[in-house]
């Protein structure tokens, strides 16, 4: 059984999708108080949440940020905001999937097993999930400040360390580049775009990438860049 916290406030929506996707084995437990929502997270077990962004008394945005800095589990935003800069927010503030309303339960399925999926997650012929685990290829070493590359240590400049170790600790989340220059102490604030493109290139070379077919580290247009593994 796949367990989903929704924090949406249309109720009979809730129930719409709760319905149909209880059908694929996926159990939805929905809250209309964010606040609530946020408090059953720390004593129940989800495997994904979906959140709306227009909720009382808070801000779907900031939601997202407080699940993100204290969960790792996929976030899908489910909104009638169709605002790009709300999209884009959404996930520089770690969601990893939106979708404007109204949309198809059909295609929120699809999307949750999909991210399921880039979560180490499988499903057998039946729906129900198989849970495996993958050794990642990349790994910090938090207490050594070290980064490993299978099992080899990573030759980092501080720059370089700090912008590969805050994309490991946003893994699956758009991290603009505006965003590793206020977060990683090494660049300073006065630093380009440009320079900051110029550190991830590095950065790729010591990760073996191929530039045009990235396996870890990925161009967001517009953006900056989305690490995966």
């Amino acid at each position: 059984m796949i367990k989903i916290l929704m924090i949406e406030d249309d109720a009979e929506l809730a129930e719409i999708l709760a319905e149909y996707l209880e059908q694929f084995d996926m159990q939805v437990t929905n809250i209309e108080d964010p606040f609530l929502g946020l408090s059953t997270l720390n004593t129940e077990k989800f495997d994904l949440v979906i959140l709306d962004l227009t909720l009382p008394g808070i801000d779907g945005l900031e939601v997202c940020s407080d699940i993100r800095k204290r969960y790792d589990i996929p976030i899908i935003i489910s909104s009638a905001r169709h605002d790009i800069t709300d999209k884009v927010e959404a996930l520089e503030r770690g969601a990893d999937d939106y979708m404007p309303k109204p949309y198809d339960p059909r295609e929120l399925e699809a999307r949750i097993r999909s991210l399921l999926r880039r979560e180490k997650h499988d499903f057998d012929t039946t729906g129900k999930k198989v849970n495996f685990k993958k050794e990642k290829d990349i790994y910090l070493d938090d207490e050594k400040s070290i980064i490993f590359l299978k099992k080899n240590e990573l030759t980092l400049t501080n720059a370089e360390f700090g912008i590969l170790k805050y994309l490991l600790k946003k893994e699956g989340g758009v991290v603009s580049r505006q965003e590793l220059i206020y977060n990683v102490e090494a660049i300073s604030e006065e630093s380009t775009n440009k320079s900051i493109d110029v550190i991830i290139g590095r950065i790729r070379q010591k990760l073996d990438e191929i530039p045009k077919e990235p396996k870890y580290i990925h161009s967001v247009r517009g953006i900056g860049y989305k690490f995966t593994q």
